[in-house]
């Protein structure tokens, strides 16, 4: 039967080829006799792929061979929120000189005169990041602890920028004090305003 099935398949490819009138090879001129013999071959051919393939479809599949994916446990993860671990390797003294490098890098030069705007009396507050040395979210002043995140959140929506706020902050007694709210971790900062990218536009040298 699957021979069958082959032959009338590769009946279909020659019936591509052109129409001769007479089947006979004697009877053709020379050009159209090596064309058909041509075909023929062809039908040939294209025969025993067929069967080529429908034994290796018949046959076994190939064997897949299989990829070996990683181990979860072999791959390493942090260990920072174990207590035990890093009880380990820290103590506290370690921390506490930690801390004293820390403070040692981070120099305030506390202005005698907060800066303002030529002809204004809104503090410059360019002048004022050029001034600190400390990053943001490193208290330096005293704060009560009584402004809760939402309420902070709320004061400093009442301004259009940071910047704004910062300005407001400063006139008002800051940074060593916070009357309004806008600097509840005491780092000098009100609200998002951050220094680092005035520190940073101040040539070296």
């Amino acid at each position: 039967m699957r021979k069958v099935v082959l032959f009338c398949v590769a009946l279909g490819f020659a019936g591509c080829e052109p129409t001769i009138p007479d089947s006979g090879l004697e009877a053709l001129p020379p050009k159209l006799a090596d064309t058909t013999a041509a075909g023929i071959a062809v039908v040939a051919d294209t025969i025993n792929v067929l069967e080529d393939t429908v034994a290796l479809v018949d046959g076994n599949p190939a064997e897949v061979e299989e990829t070996s994916l990683p181990n979860a446990a072999s791959i390493a993860l942090s260990d920072e929120n174990d207590f035990e671990a890093v009880s380990n390797r820290q103590t506290i003294e370690s921390d506490a000189e930690r801390l004293a490098i820390n403070r040692m890098q981070y120099v305030l030069i506390e202005p005698t005169e907060l800066p303002v705007r030529p002809g204004t009396d809104i503090p410059n507050v360019v002048e004022y990041a050029l001034l600190t040395s400390n990053p943001v979210g490193a208290p330096l002043y005293p704060r009560s602890g009584l402004v809760s995140e939402n309420s902070h959140l709320y004061r400093c929506g009442q301004y259009t920028s940071s910047t704004e706020a910062q300005e407001v902050f400063l006139k008002r007694g800051g940074p060593k004090r916070d009357w309004l709210g806008l600097d509840p971790d005491g780092d000098g900062f009100a609200c998002t305003w951050d220094p680092l990218p005035f520190r940073l536009a101040l040539p070296e040298g």
